[in-house]
């Protein structure tokens, strides 16, 4: 998935939203920033492939952050299903 889908899709922001999503089962795709320190991006991947969410790990923070529309960096994004 592209920073331009996530831009044009529903989405959620930030690790912790993120988590909220995946245990609520509405991740459709999970943006995790490839700078992103491994001790908080481990157990948010392991969530991922337990769950069976595709991961994107191509971007940075300030590029997820930029595309989420927010003006500070951000560590994870989630492209939330259609309701």
């Amino acid at each position: 998935m592209t920073l331009e889908e996530l831009k044009r899709s529903p989405f959620v922001v930030g690790m912790k939203e993120t988590e909220r999503a995946l245990e609520k089962g509405e991740a459709l795709c999970v943006f995790i920033a490839s700078d992103c320190d491994g001790k908080f991006s481990g157990p948010l991947r392991e969530s991922c492939e337990n769950r069976g969410v595709a991961v994107t790990e191509e971007f940075t923070k300030k590029e997820l952050g930029r595309a989420c529309g927010i003006k500070v960096k951000a560590a994870a994004a989630a492209v939330l299903k259609s309701r």
